[in-house]
Parts: structure tokens; sequence; C-alpha cells
């Protein structure tokens, strides 16, 4: 047959059956397994995290990592909001603005910034400077300034699925409070209730995000774009800490070799 013969292109019945089982949806439970199958790109595995989680960042590395995530936390009740903002679906703003006020605090807990603002004052940063974001990276704030932007234009379903990387979050707490303590004798103890807070309130949002997008994402098409947009988060993170790689490892902060400096 002459390869540029029309019938060298026609289906074949095995190449047909395969196009329609590559198009048809997982199933819920190979769904979500793909999903948590995104933990391999999840910052933990960063350089930057696997340092400071073995005690090798000095002093200015982690304030400089306390400060840009301050900027990130800072982000997470605007996304949250925006969710809220796209939703038509009373059950799940009722659900979902828990996330909010788990951040923003209310009277009698004042919330996870607030207990972020902690942690700043325990590695010896100063509440003002926190929240004046002076002190962040530009491209810090770029990949932050991206994801609010994201989920203000995408669905609500699409913004919540890209919240899913708190799956992955309560391992990392758990490092944190397991290591620090030995690791930064320097850092103040009341620092670390954000990491405790975190440890039960990210378990109960997996939940209600992960049902969100089983239930939202049923076509192969839309599986695959939920687990493109997860992508998106983990790059949003895997981002923030290249910057401050390079700004407090290589020690080379923006401009640094800039004339005007």
């Amino acid at each position: 047959m002459s390869f540029f013969s029309p019938l060298y292109f026609a289906e074949t019945p095995d190449s047909s059956q395969k196009k329609a089982s590559e198009s048809a949806p997982w199933s819920r439970e190979e769904f979500e397994k793909r999903l948590r199958g995104k933990e391999s790109f999840y910052h933990i595995h960063h350089e930057f995290h696997i340092q400071m989680n073995s005690g090798k960042l000095d002093r200015t590395a982690i304030q400089g990592w306390v400060c840009n995530r301050f900027y990130y936390q800072t982000a997470i009740p605007v996304k949250d909001a925006a969710v809220l903002a796209n939703c038509t679906d009373r059950e799940v703003r009722r659900h979902w603005a828990q996330r909010i006020i788990d951040h923003d605090g209310r009277t009698g807990d004042e919330g996870g910034i607030e207990a972020w603002l902690q942690l700043g004052e325990a590695v010896g940063l100063k509440r003002e400077d926190l929240l004046s974001h002076k002190k962040v990276l530009p491209a810090v704030k770029f990949a932050v300034d991206a994801y609010v932007s994201f989920a203000r234009r995408a669905s609500w379903q699409e913004a919540a699925c890209s919240s899913l990387t708190e799956m992955f979050a309560p391992k990392i707490h758990q490092k944190r409070l397991d290591n620090w303590p030995e690791h930064y004798p320097w850092i103040k103890a009341d620092g670390y209730n954000y990491f405790r807070k975190r440890l039960s309130e990210a378990s109960r949002d997996v939940v209600n995000g992960l049902q969100i997008t089983l239930d939202s994402f049923t076509t192969r098409s839309e599986q695959e774009r939920a687990l493109d947009i997860l992508q998106f988060k983990l790059d949003i993170l895997w981002t923030m800490l290249d910057a401050m790689w390079v700004a407090y490892i290589d020690k080379k902060p923006p401009y640094w070799n800039s004339p005007q400096l």
C-alpha cells in the first residue's frame, strides 16, 4: 500500500476502539488517583523546601520565605471570595465561606493571617513590614497575582479545583512542626500556631474541594482540564520558591547587579 494512499489513514476497528477508550471518562476513583498523583510536583520537593526542612537555611532565608509567603496567605481569602462571587450554588457558598473566616478570622479567633503575622514576629520580622509587602519579591507578587486573577475569571468550579494543592499540605505542616524547633531554636514557639491550625482545616477543606472537583469534571476532557488547573497552581507555588532560591540562596535579589545600586 502506498504511504500516501487515503486507505493508509483509514481507521481500523482496533484504532477506533482505542480512540473511544482514550476519550472515555476516568472512573471517580481513577480521577482522584490522578489528582493525588500530582503530589510529586508539590513545592515540598523543591530544593528550597528540602533545605529549609533540613535546617540548612540561614536566618535571612527563613525570614525571606515567611515574608513572601505572607503575600500568598493574604491572597487566599481574596481567591476564596472570587469563588463565592462566581458561585450560584447556595450550599457550596455556605461551606466555602468558612475558608475566608479561617484566614481573616472573627471575634475570638483571629484566623490564619494573624497567625502568620505571629510567625513573622517569631522569626524577627516587623509586623508593619509584613503588612506593607514592601519586601516581597516581584516574581512572587506576579505569581500570586496571576493566581487571584485566574480565580476571578475562571468558573467557580475551576477556581475550587485550583485549591486542591491543599491535599498535600498537612504533610508539609507536620514536617515543620516536627523539624523546625530543633533546626531553628531561635524561632519563638508561638510562631508555630499557624501550622497547627492548618492541620485540621486543610484536611476538612480537602474533602469539600475534592467532592466539588469529582462531581463537576465528569467528561475526559473536563477531567484533563482539572489536572491542568491543578498543575497551574503547582506551577505558581514552585515558581515562588524559584524566586526565593535566587534571592536568598544564590544571593542575587532583584536588580542585584544593577548599576543603580
